[in-house]
């Protein structure tokens, strides 16, 4: 292993826009003062994004994260003054309705904002004329208000910053040009550049849409796809004459119409997000220099499409009648970054060590990423869950320049579109699909994807089964989305005789070598130590004891394991500290598992296979490895769905054998195949917790209801010794099990939940329970008891719900054990 960067490591950032300055300025208020900052243009204006930002900082988002990142930048920029000038003007913030469906969507926002901790309110149309003037309050529905919200003065901040980080020892070089990264052994050591070499122990790229470009030079791809965004301003308006402040309205979105507004004086800023997607090369962007040459302002705005604009203008001209009487003035195309997700790419390369990422960040979250950076390169890690940025999150598939290209377009199209949680992408598909894809479609799969992989959500095949439900709730139109009542009937054929659940999504790795099994008891919280045969749960822990992963880990031979994972960053993570004598592989993609759950799975699987299935010979949370008909597999038992069954395993060119075997033998016994609607139904019925979703390394094992997986009184294990005297503490949080009162009632998840009339916590994870007939929703709440009733907040309207002990279905765990 290489040598560890020194106490006070020479950090080096390339980039000196506002992420870059941002984490200066955090890094040496940590003590980390020997920070360099590089930039290949002017400052304090150097020609990337930052210099040509709008400077809208909107705080809610669907993502926690985000917002977490917002709601920071606001705080800290609006603290900071450059010559007596704020760096931040707190005008608030007002989203339009013009339609039902925006309206709705408003109403969902301001649930997320009152989950995350934003103030923010569903105001009518005549208030949000008060609001904006100019506005033609005949074609407003409503809209949302955040007082909070405003408008960053990004080049001021990053001057601020900038002065502050100088003066704690930091330094900034302009006009120098990156070269190359040099490495040693696995680490970053220097950075090249035309005027000089710079040693570093850590190197952060903070380069914006450069970001691939840098990243290049130090081996390191980087998913990120700069786009050109339409900005313009107007001549003076007769309406707004005389205006002594910058901005005194509100910033305004029309999101219908994918614009935004926002005053410079007497003028109005427009932004659209209307046009074709009008991807740039980040290869090919000019420096400073050579744009100015060509006339262009930097290197970040490029000449004003017109016809692009054209359309857009008729309806900035519908909303605001006043900008009849004007015409545009001025305008420019700016770049700024995209991802295939839409989140930022953050975290250090495994590849190679000391080199950072903290791209694709606009300037809504600048401030609140580079404080969760310098968090994590400091203390090792950060205050706030990062896995939706973590640059390993991405999987090979989504990876190449194709994709990246694609999906990073499509997300500038969707900026303002209504997304339903569930909504899938449409291209490029189908991307990654199991062995069974062919025997799904023919029996109607929905599909929906995730990781790139196409995933069957019910089967119309089952249609028919309906009938004998009975008359199920009438859902309201939002969520009914991506659902059928065909999901309901899988469900109940799983709990009643039998079902087969494609699995091949969730992520296999093979650890081997002498020394696995030493590593895997390091690594997690559960005790490993036990005869092959065994499958165990456990959880992957951070140094403070927050949960990374959860993991299921099957001991195959002494120096064999099967670990069932999460996402590459459980990947990754694990290759970062394994030693020379334990080998892990991704199995993923070369093999595909089917879970036959259900009370008639023995009668199922046992006819086929010689091994004794029987409780006594195959008890729970045991593995073998085995014969079904002619099909060798990896038998597991166990079930996320609190019934009866195995996960079998295979290699990819024998899954459609194995399918046709299970599916041949199983019609005796009314098999269905059922898909992961019903799946993520019976596994909240049972109280099974999803990583990422219902907790993250913000919690610890105790308050996630885990602890059952942490043994305290094994040899050391990364976060035990932070774990010390939680178990006997109550906690301030817990997650908690609610049911809805009404057994029509149904939640999705991140809506806040009220305690007495408060908001007091967020749902994660929800579905409705078809054999409890109500349903079942986890949230994170002060601790209540059993009994307790709350309110959830769905679209504006508090649905009752009561706290409920766990699990809500078969707490005795007859049903999987018999």
């Amino acid at each position: 292993m290489s040598s560890t960067p020194a106490l006070r490591p020479r950090v080096v950032v390339i980039g000196a826009g506002i992420v870059g300055c941002s984490l200066a300025d955090e890094l040496t208020a940590r003590g980390w003062t020997d920070v360099t900052v590089l930039e290949q243009g002017p400052l304090p204006a150097p020609g990337g994004s930052t210099s040509h930002a709008p400077g809208l900082v909107f705080q809610t988002s669907p993502s926690r994260t985000l917002a977490a990142f917002a709601r920071y930048t606001v705080e800290k920029f609006s603290s900071l003054q450059v010559d007596g000038v704020s760096c931040f003007d707190q005008v608030g913030g007002l989203e339009l309705a013009t339609t039902p469906e925006r309206l709705a969507e408003l109403h969902r926002r301001a649930g997320y904002a009152t989950a995350w901790g934003i103030r923010g309110e569903i105001v009518g149309a005549d208030r949000c004329k008060e609001l904006w003037p100019l506005i033609d309050r005949s074609v407003v529905l409503g809209g949302f208000h955040t007082p909070d919200d405003g408008l960053a003065r990004a080049v001021l901040a990053a001057r601020a910053q900038l002065d502050r980080a100088t003066g704690r020892g930091a330094r900034f070089l302009d006009r120098h040009t990156v070269t190359g990264i040099e490495q040693a052994e696995g680490r970053v050591t220097a950075v090249v550049t035309d005027r000089g070499t710079f040693p570093a122990d850590h190197v952060v790229s903070a380069a914006g849409f450069w970001g691939p470009v840098i990243g290049r030079m130090a081996g390191i791809d980087v998913p990120l796809q700069p786009l050109a965004h339409q900005y313009a301003r107007t001549r003076p308006l007769p309406d707004l004459a005389g205006a002594e402040a910058e901005a005194s309205k509100p910033i305004l979105r029309f999101q219908d119409r994918d614009l935004y507004f926002r005053e410079h004086h007497d003028r109005i800023g427009i932004g659209s997000y209307a046009h074709r997607p009008l991807p740039v090369d980040p290869f090919a962007v000019l420096p400073y220099d050579a744009a100015r040459a060509r006339g262009m302002e930097m290197p970040s705005s490029y000449p004003f499409t017109e016809e692009d604009w054209a359309p857009s203008w008729e309806d900035c001209r519908r909303l605001l009648p006043a900008l009849r009487a004007t015409e545009i003035e001025e305008g420019f195309n700016g770049v700024f970054s995209f991802t295939p997700d839409g989140m930022p790419v953050l975290g250090e390369s495994r590849q190679l060590r000391g080199f950072w990422l903290a791209e694709a960040v606009w300037v809504t979250h600048s401030a609140g990423v580079a404080k969760a950076v310098a968090e994590w390169m400091v203390d090792g890690r950060a205050s706030v869950d990062l896995h939706e940025c973590d640059l390993t999150r991405f999987e090979d598939a989504q990876r190449s320049p194709a994709y990246v290209r694609e999906r990073g377009s499509q997300q500038f199209v969707e900026v303002y579109d209504v997304l339903h949680p569930l909504q899938p992408m449409e291209h490029p598909r189908p991307l990654r699909v199991s062995p069974f894809h062919a025997r799904q479609e023919r029996l109607g799969a929905y599909f929906l994807e995730g990781g790139g992989w196409e995933r069957p959500h019910w089967y119309e095949a089952n249609a028919p089964l309906v009938e004998s439900l009975g008359p199920l709730p009438e859902r309201d139109a939002w969520s009914a989305r991506h659902w059928s009542p065909v999901v309901a009937a899988e469900a109940r054929a799983t709990r009643e005789r039998v079902a087969l659940y494609d699995m091949t999504p969730l992520r296999r790795l093979e650890v081997t070598g002498a020394g696995a099994l030493s590593f895997l008891q390091r690594m997690t919280s559960n005790n490993l130590r036990k005869k092959p045969g065994a499958v165990t749960y456990t959880l992957l822990l951070d140094e403070s004891g927050g949960v990374r992963s959860d993991l299921t880990v099957a001991r195959l031979a002494p120096d064999r394991f099967q670990v069932g994972a999460n996402s590459p960053a459980d990947l990754d993570r694990l290759l970062r500290y394994a030693p020379r004598d334990v080998h892990i592989r991704d199995i993923t993609s070369g093999t595909c598992c089917i879970g036959v759950w259900g009370p008639l799975a023995r009668d199922l699987v046992q006819p086929l296979t010689r091994d004794d299935f029987s409780h006594e010979g195959f008890g729970y949370f045991r593995a073998k490895e085995t014969y079904i008909g002619h099909v060798p597999v990896t038998a597991m038992r166990l079930s996320y769905v609190g019934e009866l069954g195995w996960e079998l395993y295979t290699t990819a060119d024998l899954g459609l054998r194995l399918w046709d075997t299970l599916w041949e033998a199983g019609r005796a016994h009314g098999v269905i195949a059922a898909g992961r609607s019903a799946f993520n139904s019976l596994r909240l019925e049972k109280g099974y917790r999803s990583w990422g979703t219902d907790m993250t390394d913000e919690h610890d094992p105790y308050e996630a209801g885990l602890g059952f997986a942490v043994r305290m009184d094994k040899d050391g294990f990364v976060g035990q010794d932070a774990l010390q005297g939680l178990a006997a503490r109550t906690p301030a949080r817990r997650l908690t099990a609610l049911l809805l009162d009404d057994p029509a009632a149904v939640v999705l998840g991140k809506e806040p939940v009220h305690v007495d009339g408060t908001p007091a916590g967020y749902v994660t994870s929800a579905a409705y329970g078809y054999t409890l007939g109500r349903c079942v929703a986890y949230a994170w709440l002060p601790v209540l008891p059993t009994g307790t009733g709350v309110h959830v907040d769905y679209f504006g309207e508090k649905i009752p719900a009561t706290v409920c002990d766990e699990p809500l279905f078969d707490p005795e765990m007859n049903r999987i054990r018999r």
